[in-house]
């Protein structure tokens, strides 16, 4: 996902692809659209495999899903071809009218500022863990009755210092150029969560009694969960515009291969936790690990860290649709000026991470903003694309649509 923003934060405000001559692979192409993919949304898919009722209902779920993701990759993809635009809301303004566009801003918008909050209830799910591990070190060293818990040790305060002194620092700059440092670690921490999901299936000494019980109702409950996790949809328009080859029929396999990349990780990912824990599991499955185990705080490290490298970029990205959606040409051109633009970009930021901290610090547990995400993804994976197709089909000739 921090490749797929660096390409991303310079095309997000131009309705055309003002780069140089595109030149991404590809084998470039899935690479990106995989990491777009893993994130937050693999810590709730144990969750959602016990939600929907078992095994066999979560992977008939998540397979039937997929057919529905791959449709609306290959439709957003022809559309950016016949508009000539390379953002995804430049796309529905070209193809359906300014009213959608508008609509597709506003939802970019929410759908920026949810994640936001899921990304910041991640990283205070992890902290509470740390910080109860470091509460039980210091009362089993000490003599006497345990110790009160500090005032420190408690996550709340953890997670908005470091809002304070790191969050902060990172989002307020203009542009944001780190992430070329930390491309790959988002990959690195979802391949390796699902590689020690797995080990410790087999390591487990306790066995875990099953109650399956799937219905319509369970089945359709967790597919905002499968919407968040496999959403690259509102980036693969930016994508597709970088790759060198832009033949539609290489398109298809590049979506169908990146897709079924995801499918394998995250069933992977929720049938050993599943497994794992049963009924039992967590909303967030690290949660479910006791946490002085080194190779699960590693893993709460690898994606913490991940996270916060990550929020920065959804900050920048939210913050850029928002001056756009919310001014006008005229203002645009004075907020340029040096002085009002970092002002306005101070407050935008500041305001950003205070709210959606606050809601994070109220949230019961990442599902349920899991699924409010998930929700709003599916105007980009399903109603947008199926409007961008049904009014292109109005507009084009027939003859470019078969090449």
């Amino acid at each position: 996902m921090e490749e797929l923003a660096r390409e991303s934060i310079g095309l997000l405000a131009k309705p055309t692809l003002e780069s140089g001559s595109p030149n991404l692979s590809s084998a470039g192409a899935v690479f990106i659209m995989l990491k777009s993919s893993l994130g937050a949304g693999l810590l709730n898919f144990p969750w959602a495999f016990n939600k929907a009722g078992g095994i066999t209902t979560a992977v008939l779920v998540e397979l039937g899903s997929l057919i529905f993701l791959i449709s609306g990759l290959v439709i957003l993809g022809y559309a950016s071809s016949i508009s000539t635009q390379s953002t995804y809301q430049g796309v529905v303004r070209e193809i359906c009218g300014s009213a959608i566009g508008k609509l597709c801003e506003i939802c970019f918008i929410l759908n920026l500022f949810m994640i936001s909050i899921a990304f910041l209830r991640v990283v205070g799910d992890q902290l509470e863990k740390l910080c109860d591990s470091l509460y039980m070190n210091m009362t089993l060293s000490g003599e006497g009755p345990p110790p009160s818990q500090h005032w420190y040790t408690d996550y709340r305060f953890t997670l908005t210092a470091l809002c304070a002194l790191v969050i902060f620092p990172l989002s307020v700059p203009r542009e944001i150029g780190f992430q070329k440092y930390t491309s790959i670690l988002g990959t690195l921490a979802a391949c390796y969560l699902t590689l020690v999901i797995i080990i410790k299936y087999y390591l487990r000494t306790e066995q875990v009694i099953m109650h399956e019980v799937s219905s319509l109702a369970s089945m359709f409950s967790v597919i905002p969960t499968i919407c968040f996790g496999f959403q690259c949809h509102e980036a693969c328009i930016a994508i597709y515009s970088s790759m060198h080859n832009k033949k539609l029929s290489l398109w298809i396999v590049v979506s169908v291969l990146s897709m079924l990349f995801c499918l394998l990780i995250y069933s992977l990912t929720g049938l050993y936790g599943y497994l794992t824990f049963g009924a039992d599991v967590a909303a967030d499955i690290l949660m479910s690990y006791p946490g002085n185990d080194l190779i699960i705080i590693i893993a709460r490290l690898l994606f913490g860290i991940s996270i916060i490298t990550i929020y920065p970029i959804v900050l920048l990205l939210g913050r850029s649709v928002l001056q756009d959606v919310c001014l006008n040409d005229k203002c645009r051109s004075v907020m340029l000026l040096e002085p009002y633009e970092r002002c306005t970009r101070i407050v935008l930021t500041v305001t950003w991470i205070i709210v959606t901290l606050v809601i994070a610090l109220f949230v019961p547990d990442i599902s349920e903003v899991i699924s409010i995400i998930g929700g709003i993804s599916a105007f980009f994976i399903f109603i947008f694309p199926g409007l961008c197709l049904v009014c292109a089909m109005e507009t084009e000739p027939i003859e470019p649509r078969k090449k």
